[in-house]
């Protein structure tokens, strides 16, 4: 066990919020058309967090992040604030979102294209989102972090995309990030090794060009160096004696 053990009340705060975060996420790619403006999804997924009983994290004394939801648009990868950009038919947006419901964080992103994708937009988002799963499925009970990168890592070089290695994926639960840290690269059989009851927020971030980031003036906003195009797709999920249990998936 990595981390404070959670009580099984907690493990269930976690799933209830799960199913909140899914619920917004659901209704979200509604309002993701041409014309909406960053601010007004913004605005948007508050509204929601607050009627269905949770609360932002990211707005809370651990984070302090401007907003409620990070809006990365094209070469944006994660941490962006949202402002009043006005979303373009063809632009590839990342949402990535962290809920608190009863004590308890779950953590979950994706990303998507505002209209019609092209061929090669449909290739970053799939590949990345396929990386995404196979990660998860490398769980199957007891389960060294290794594991989980080699799975994401094989996925995202088949198809050619850039790997976001300087990023990874974390613990998470009673806080947004606790350990360990979970890269998107590995090699199987190595290290930490998870164990029934652990909860992590698996995340990869892939890219049409190269790997390397750069933090942008605003202090939050991580962008592709070559302004390359970017995805990000994440669950929050439990390891379970046998396998696993996606928290944040309807």
């Amino acid at each position: 066990m990595i981390g404070p053990v959670k009580t099984p009340e907690e493990i269930q705060a976690m799933r209830d919020g799960g199913n909140i975060l899914a619920t917004i996420f659901h209704g979200l790619r509604e309002k993701v058309v041409p014309g909406v403006s960053e601010r007004e999804l913004d605005t948007w997924v508050a509204d929601e967090i607050a009627r269905l009983g949770a609360e932002a994290t990211y707005k809370t004394d651990e984070v302090q992040f401007p907003a409620s939801i990070c809006i990365s648009v094209n070469d944006q990868i994660v941490h962006s604030i949202p402002t009043d950009y006005v979303l373009q038919e063809g632009d590839v947006v990342s949402f990535d979102l962290v809920i608190t419901y009863n004590g308890m964080k779950t953590d979950s992103a994706f990303t998507m294209v505002v209209g019609t994708p092209t061929s090669v937009q449909k290739h970053l988002i799939n590949a990345t989102e396929r990386s995404l799963f196979a990660g998860i499925d490398a769980i199957k009970g007891p389960t060294r972090v290794g594991d989980i990168g080699a799975a994401i890592e094989k996925v995202l070089k088949d198809a050619k995309l850039g790997i976001v290695r300087e990023l990874v994926g974390h613990g998470v639960g009673h806080e947004m990030h606790q350990p360990p840290e979970i890269p998107n690269h590995g090699r199987k059989g190595t290290g930490p090794l998870l164990q029934p009851g652990d909860t992590i927020a698996i995340e990869p971030m892939a890219t049409l060009g190269g790997e390397k980031i750069v933090s942008e003036d605003d202090g939050w906003t991580i962008s592709t160096r070559d302004g390359s195009l970017a995805a990000h797709f994440e669950h929050t999920v439990l390891v379970t004696e046998d396998g696993y249990e996606i928290l944040t998936q309807l």
